[in-house]
């Protein structure tokens, strides 16, 4: 018998209670996963664009692993529009517990009897999203780069896919997936193509859809179930690399990347083990994305801000790249252990940069990740409990966590390790890890104790790792002991922003020229324009004007180097860089430089941060919307 399915008509118990009964070792999820675990996902959807909705029906396998079989199932849903729930083809009694934030609604299944421990059920769940999903962004024609068509795409993490389907929305449960969506336009989805069929004519003049169909037969989370739909085309990139994109951008994206792809994947295989994935396929998304990318696998999601012209940005395809090991075939068990995934990603993509370009590139970006590191933790706080490697996020939302923290610092624990055992040996561990959790999730303290069992035949780094103060990284906020980086190619970054300081302070007579920085990288800029938003007093206005007539950093196409120099213009409260900015901010979605720019703007001018707001919001995906009106309305 069904509930009616109004939200209101669905309670059955309170919230609280249903929390309090399951424990688990995630505390961001609703679901009883300790007594059933989703095995099998498959999703069968249509695409509205009319209504902006995914309508279909979702069936979980789901396998009891509690000692005594448990008469219920609990998912997590988020503004979802559930319809009905089938067991074996027959409607199931099912609930919805009244929303509790920032978690969602706890979808309650009762069943007629336990189920025994090993054996399986299929659930089959009819629903829609509605216009309160979390996870997917709808664009208008309008807001596409051709003005042709509209476009659709998801971005889970962290806790997003339950507005999207019910499920176990937690890293500690991982699924094999099958893709059956309905479209009018082009769709790609974080598994295997297998094949576009079945033409389906639409109603009353509307359009037909296809369906495409795809397969992931390596166990996920669900933060990776991805989706996405527009006018895509795609071009080869590598032997096993293809890129997807709007048909304009197609070519620019294509020759951004073709010549680095695979010697990526080599370099990351020559580290670790073998790509697991068959194939490594980069969408790039519109403007509106809110992260540099999201490794979705088989189509890693990534933002247009990496294709600058001057391929000195994608370097974020190797973080995303590195995820294929560190996250998606070993994950964090929960938010609060995220260091895990990004820590050891960025580690990886700074070995991946050390293989092609030289030792010298790895330590160069991690003090660019320092500096990001050290704005995060400003941001916060240094007491702050997000700043530490391991976090509390008991009731907590993980997005508001979200910062470099997990990234840099986790990055400088490992490079610590490394330095502690010494490389030789640390790189006979990196293989050993990723391979004794392949398709697994785990905490902190299963990465210490295998760690420390992997090295206890080795008595000389056994006790130094026994030594180690494991608490002091483990839970102490703010910065941890800064690593001695090689200074090589950031020595030159260093002195032209000391020759500005001491122009600043008229003890040079130091006039800028475009030869300071005829040879350097963007990534060298970007070093030279982080140490002078450290200076203690801001560039005068002419300065600033200057600084960026003379380096070409105002008219710039590296949104890198484009959003630091406005940020230089806003700390000193040069005019002239206000609606620069402004029209940036209707331009980018990437959070990376949306939050600390309105951040700067609202500080020199906050009805223009605020009116800049209003006018872009509908740009801008909903994650990165709601933090911005944090960040803009939240009091201080």
């Amino acid at each position: 018998m069904n509930m009616h399915r109004s939200p209101a008509a669905m309670l059955t118990r309170p919230l609280a209670t249903t929390v309090s009964m399951y424990k688990t070792r995630d505390p961001n999820t609703l679901s009883n996963y300790h007594n059933f675990l989703t095995t099998h996902t498959t999703v069968n959807f249509e695409i509205d664009f009319t209504k902006r909705t995914l309508d279909g029906n979702v069936v979980l396998s789901l396998k009891s692993v509690a000692d005594a079989g448990s008469d219920e199932i609990v998912l997590d849903t988020s503004f979802l529009d559930i319809k009905d729930v089938k067991i074996r083809g027959k409607s199931s009694k099912w609930s919805l517990a009244s929303r509790f934030e920032p978690y969602g609604s706890a979808l309650s299944v009762k069943l007629d009897q336990g189920v025994e421990k090993g054996k399986t059920l299929e659930l089959d769940i009819s629903l829609s999203t509605t216009d309160k999903c979390t996870a997917l962004q709808w664009l208008t024609p309008a807001q596409t780069s051709n003005k042709k068509h509209p476009y659709m795409f998801s971005q889970c993490q962290a806790i997003h896919a339950r507005s999207v389907f019910p499920c176990q929305d937690t890293p500690d449960v991982k699924s094999t997936f099958d893709f059956n969506i309905r479209s009018p336009l082009p769709v790609v989805a974080s598994g295997l193509p297998t094949g576009s069929k079945s033409f389906q004519p639409g109603k009353n003049g509307a359009s037909g859809t296809l369906l495409y169909t795809f397969k992931q037969e390596i166990p996920i989370p669900s933060y990776l179930f991805a989706l996405a739909s527009g006018d895509l085309a795609s071009a080869s990139i590598g032997p096993r690399s293809m890129v997807w994109t709007g048909p304009e951008e197609l070519q620019r994206c294509k020759l951004e990347l073709e010549d680095d792809m695979e010697k990526f994947l080599e370099a990351a295989e020559s580290i670790i083990y073998p790509y697991a994935w068959t194939t490594y396929n980069a969408l790039i998304l519109p403007a509106s994305f809110p992260y540099g990318g999201m490794e979705n696998p088989i189509f890693t999601f990534a933002t247009p801000t990496i294709i600058s012209g001057d391929k000195q940005n994608i370097d974020v395809i190797a973080h995303e790249l590195a995820h294929s090991w560190s996250g998606n075939l070993v994950s964090n068990c929960s938010w609060e252990h995220f260091w895990l995934n990004e820590g050891w990603t960025t580690y990886l993509e700074r070995r991946i940069q050390a293989a092609i370009h030289g030792e010298p590139h790895r330590d160069f970006s991690a003090i660019i990740g320092w500096k990001a590191l050290q704005d995060s933790i400003e941001r916060f706080g240094e007491d702050h409990e997000f700043t530490k490697l391991i976090i509390d996020l008991k009731g907590k939302d993980p997005d508001d966590a979200f910062s470099s923290i997990p990234y840099e610092k986790g990055f400088v624990f490992l490079y610590h390790l490394e330095k502690l055992v010494g490389k030789d040996k640390w790189d006979t561990f990196i293989p050993y890890y990723f391979n004794t959790y392949k398709f697994k999730s785990l905490n902190s303290y299963d990465f210490k104790a295998t760690l420390l069992d992997f090295f206890s035949s080795d008595s000389s780094s056994s006790k130094k790792l026994e030594e180690l103060d494991w608490d002091t990284w483990f839970y102490k906020p703010g910065f941890p002991p800064k690593p001695d980086f090689d200074q090589t190619l950031a020595e030159s970054c260093y002195k032209l922003a000391s020759d500005w300081e001491a122009r600043m302070q008229r003890t040079s007579s130091f006039y800028p020229s475009p030869a300071d920085i005829s040879s350097w990288s963007a990534n060298q800029s970007v070093v030279f324009l982080e140490r002078v938003q450290s200076f203690v007093d801001p560039l005068s206005h002419s300065d600033v004007a200057l600084m960026g007539s003379c380096y070409g950093y105002d008219k710039s196409q590296n949104v890198e180097l484009v959003s630091r120099y406005y940020g230089i213009g806003l700390k000193a409260k040069a005019k002239a860089v206000y609606q620069p900015t402004a029209e940036l901010l209707g331009k980018v979605g990437r959070m990376k430089f949306v939050r600390p720019l309105f951040m700067l703007l609202k500080e020199c001018d906050r009805e223009l941060a605020v009116e800049t707001f209003e006018k872009n919001k509908e740009f801008y995906h909903p994650i990165c919307r709601a933090m911005v009106e944090k960040d803009l309305f939240r009091e201080t």
